[in-house]
């Protein structure tokens, strides 16, 4: 008997040792891991530095809706702390200058608009600060002394407090803009709340929209947006402004740039402002980076201290010292860390690698806070210190913890014009690249945008489903400088199709592509080029086109980009050749051969349904097999979680039934 005993007890830990040293098995990322991916943003440094706050957005998949609560973490990253619990929601997250209290936005306890609580960091209940009556709240800014706060409050013209709905009346040229829907008159002005007395001042009036209001650091003056031409919806343009932070002071105007100038961000000693401008000047265009400039806070000619460096920035931050600025710059499928003189621009790579950095914050002892994703880890908040990164938080720990993910390669291809075009090579976890696989091109929208080596849910989900996935920086991309991004400006489907299929004879040719079972998809700007190559090759077995267009006249008027048909391809009714040349897809739709999935939301305003509707609608006709998915309620971006996991099943469904048999 003891014998027996004995060797159980050897059985047993033999079995218990042996499990404890062998890892779990990963598997495959698949549509429901949805509800596990969490979304950290808005991080900002407590003012003695020894806290990070910001928002972690996770999702109830029990109520399908996802919640934002308000976190901190200490700067040497030892404890995080939760500090608001509601299923409500809190947002703009910010500390008050003595660092005591953390105010947020929310619309808790049944409140109809958002307001202003405080929360004392040392415990006890958020409390109500603001109690604004008219108008919504779009954002806020503490005074460096803590006694005052500046709002921007947005006013419609309707006043009336009926709940019965009334004619939506419009007299306005830009008239539609997604998530807002018709868009009527209405003002945006700044106004100064005081904490003490909770008296409410007016700063600014008019019929202009201001926004993002920057105090000084002494605490005198306001810094803010506006645009102040004749008839604001008839160009793109914004200017800084500057004003005494009190009523009925004037507005002084520092810019005069006819395209855009906006972020502005005082210098430490208050004498500069550093700020970042379009390198265009036309009231509208597309196809455009973002420039580092200075200029003096009482207004001189500005310093413009990236224009030779041909490349976008953003997130800019001035050094503790005020001599140098750094900045994010979008290069080649990476956002690196930059450090610019303040004086000449001369640039100083500081920190780069594959991978993406998204926000820049200075910590008061001089080194900074940032966010970093790569291809196989979401956004996360580091601490930037001597050229190296250190982390802070750890949110997808848990979410990455039972997967295996793509790898992610970069590659070049060669178009037929002879143009290089930068990519990237999703390869199916353990899969062998001695074996050719089925491959989907995943197409980015934008234009005016880069894939990058940052973690990308949707390719890496189609790559889980055992496909090669490819992302093709496009002519049209960011990245890659100025005239490669302009050249596609109204002659839209010819170049980026030529990239997308250099990069498609490159995979082929290098045996990484099944040749009978490539597939193409994409969303917004990513599915009108599906459309635009699927009209162009047939080699592509299937497609998925979301949110794309088919006749390109029938969009003026019915989408949020009139300005952009306007100055980019003129009226309709004097260059309708053009509109037409544009809409190849829909016209030629019966030398398609792809069967092509269409998807949109039902409230698009960015892209509207008709489009897809309109291409399903022309392949059903001429029977090419097609279906049409329409989200109920949704914008541009489907936002609702099972809405997307469902478009995550149907690709793989779709896609699986041609390239899997």
């Amino acid at each position: 008997m003891k014998k027996h005993l004995l060797l159980l007890s050897l059985c047993l830990w033999a079995s218990f040792n042996l499990s404890a040293q062998t890892p779990p098995v990963k598997r495959p990322l698949k549509p429901s891991d949805v509800y596990r991916l969490k979304t950290v943003t808005d991080a900002k440094i407590s003012p003695e530095g020894n806290w990070v706050s910001y928002t972690l957005s996770t999702i109830d998949s029990a109520k399908n809706k996802r919640n934002a609560d308000v976190y901190m973490v200490s700067w040497d990253g030892k404890e995080t702390v939760q500090l608001t619990h509601t299923p409500d929601g809190e947002s703009q997250a910010r500390w008050s200058p003595d660092g005591k209290y953390l105010s947020f936005v929310s619309s808790r306890n049944g409140l109809t608009s958002g307001q202003i609580w405080l929360m004392d960091r040392r415990g006890g209940e958020a409390k109500q600060l603001t109690d604004l009556k008219k108008g919504d709240l779009e954002e806020y800014a503490w005074s460096p002394d803590g006694k005052k706060i500046a709002l921007v409050i947005k006013v419609s013209a309707d006043t009336s407090k009926s709940k019965a709905p009334k004619p939506i009346v419009i007299d306005r040229f830009q008239f539609k803009k997604d998530v807002e829907g018709y868009i009527t008159r209405s003002s945006t002005h700044l106004y100064l709340f005081d904490i003490e007395t909770k008296k409410i001042d007016t700063l600014t009036k008019g019929n202009f929209e201001e926004e993002s209001p920057v105090w000084s650091p002494d605490g005198s003056q306001i810094a803010f947006l506006s645009n102040h031409t004749d008839d604001p919806d008839k160009n793109a343009n914004s200017d800084i402004f500057v004003m005494d932070a009190k009523a009925n002071a004037p507005a002084k105007q520092l810019t005069t740039w006819t395209g855009r100038d906006y972020s502005p961000v005082w210098s430490p000693d208050g004498k500069q402002i550093a700020y970042l401008r379009t390198t265009s000047s036309e009231a509208y265009i597309m196809y455009d980076q973002s420039i580092l400039c200075t200029i003096s806070k009482d207004g001189d000619e500005p310093k413009l201290l990236t224009k030779s460096l041909d490349r976008p920035v953003s997130s800019h931050k001035w050094t503790k010292d005020g001599a140098s600025i750094l900045a994010l710059v979008a290069d080649d499928r990476t956002r690196y860390i930059a450090q610019f003189n303040a004086t000449d621009g001369k640039i100083t790579k500081l920190l780069d690698g594959e991978r993406s950095f998204t926000t820049l914050e200075r910590h008061p002892a001089g080194t900074f806070l940032t966010t970093m994703s790569n291809p196989q880890t979401p956004a996360e908040l580091y601490v930037f210190e001597n050229n190296a990164i250190r982390r802070l938080t750890k949110h997808h720990e848990d979410f990455l913890a039972p997967l295996s993910l793509a790898s992610v390669e970069g590659f070049t291809s060669k178009s037929k014009d002879g143009t290089l075009v930068s990519n990237l090579l999703y390869r199916p976890a353990n899969a062998s690249k001695t074996v050719k696989l089925p491959t989907i091109f995943f197409i980015h929208g934008g234009p005016v945008a880069q894939d990058e080596y940052s973690f990308d849910l949707s390719r890496q989900m189609l790559a889980a489903a055992g496909y090669n996935v490819v992302a093709v920086n496009y002519r049209g991309s960011n990245g890659r400088g100025l005239a490669y991004c302009k050249v596609i400006s109204g002659d839209w489907g010819n170049k980026e199709v030529m990239d997308i299929l250099g990069a498609t004879d490159y995979v082929v040719n290098n045996g990484i592509a099944d040749p009978e079972k490539l597939g193409i998809g994409g969303w917004s700007y990513g599915g009108i080029l599906t459309d635009y190559t699927i009209a162009t090759d047939t080699r592509f077995k299937v497609a998925s086109s979301g949110a794309g267009v088919a006749m390109i006249s029938s969009m003026y008027g019915a989408d949020q980009y009139i300005l952009q048909y306007e100055h980019e391809l003129g009226a309709p009714w004097k260059n309708f050749d053009k509109y037409i040349a544009l809409s190849y897809p829909f016209l030629k739709v019966e030398k398609i051969k792809t069967p092509t999935q269409f998807m949109v939301g039902e409230s698009d305003f960015n892209v509207p349904a008709i489009g897809s509707e309109q291409m399903y609608q022309a392949f059903k006709s001429v029977g090419i097999p097609t279906e049409l998915i329409i989200y109920p309620g949704q914008f541009h971006g489907i936002t609702n979680p099972s809405f997307q996991i469902d478009r995550f099943e149907r690709y793989l469904k779709w896609f699986g039934k041609y390239l899997k048999k």
